[in-house]
């Protein structure tokens, strides 16, 4: 059994670590109250550009922007890998790359190469371990995402699907359900379907200025900025969610951990008094 002296410095390191889960527990959870509001106030423009470019889709049928139209044969296939860039946020990282795995593994069985955009430092950091093909990646967003930091690493990915070297694109990210649950999911980006873009009811006709090209191309650019700007924005409140409950299950641990070593400590006290006690009683009878 430890000595007395050695547990009371367990206890106290153990209290001390206590401190800090509970500091970034607070923390987390400041930062995921904007980071959710962040996400839902995306959602509209996201829901809205959605319609937009179905609308569009439908209103200039003689021209078919690249990103509507599916290949016969895919042999090469984009992937967006939405991480964090930092740990300590429980099993949210692990799960996403979980999913991204395996699906990588089948596109390889159907002989489709596989290239990798990475949004996040872990992903980044794992993909470059593993050996994936990164074309592109972002590191370092912070705690709010900017469209500016996301456009150049996704425009690499646009633009190779646009050329042709990639045949399909897809984005992994958390999903964020609520607070206690975030859903790893891979959703395809391009070619766009029309059940992504949504059904257009009626017809629409549009006044393009300068050109319909030019509108249909700027949009479904823009559009696909959208849904990567709303996938960080996701991740980013899944990351300061899962961090928080994280967090406090560590401060709860820690608790417990105090308290069974308080219990062993105040055995041990109560064991040497006893000893020393005994010891006296034995010398006395002695004399």
């Amino acid at each position: 059994m430890a000595s007395g002296k050695e547990i009371r410095t367990k206890i106290r390191t153990v209290q001390n670590t206590q401190k800090i889960t509970r500091a970034m527990e607070m923390v987390a959870a400041s930062k995921m109250r904007k980071a959710q509001d962040r996400m839902r106030a995306a959602r509209p423009y996201a829901e809205k550009i959605r319609a937009v470019a179905a609308h569009m889709s439908h209103a200039h049928p003689e021209y078919k922007h690249p990103f509507l139209v599916s290949r016969a044969a895919v042999k090469r296939v984009g992937l967006i890998v939405v991480t964090s860039d930092k740990g300590l946020c429980g099993g949210l990282n692990t799960n996403i790359l979980r999913r991204v795995l395996p699906q990588m593994k089948e596109w390889e069985s159907q002989n489709a190469g596989v290239d990798v955009c990475a949004l996040g430092g872990k992903g980044f950091g794992f993909l470059q371990r593993m050996g994936g093909n990164v074309l592109s990646h972002a590191t370092g967003l912070g705690d709010t995402p900017h469209l500016e930091r996301l456009i150049g690493p996704v425009q690499v990915m646009l633009n190779a699907y646009t050329e042709g070297t990639l045949d399909a694109l897809y984005v992994a990210y958390n999903r964020f359900v609520n607070t206690m649950k975030q859903e790893p999911v891979v959703e395809q980006l391009l070619p766009l379907s029309g059940g992504q873009l949504g059904e257009a009811p009626g017809y629409w006709d549009y006044l393009y200025e300068p050109d319909a090209k030019s509108v249909v191309d700027a949009l479904l650019v823009r559009y696909v900025e959208a849904l990567i700007y709303q996938a960080v924005a996701e991740n980013m409140a899944s990351e300061q969610s899962s961090r928080m409950v994280a967090m406090k299950a560590a401060s709860d641990n820690a608790g417990n951990l105090i308290e069974e070593l308080q219990l062993m400590y105040n055995k041990t006290r109560q064991a040497a008094i006893t000893k020393e006690l005994s010891e006296i009683v034995a010398g006395a009878a002695a004399v």
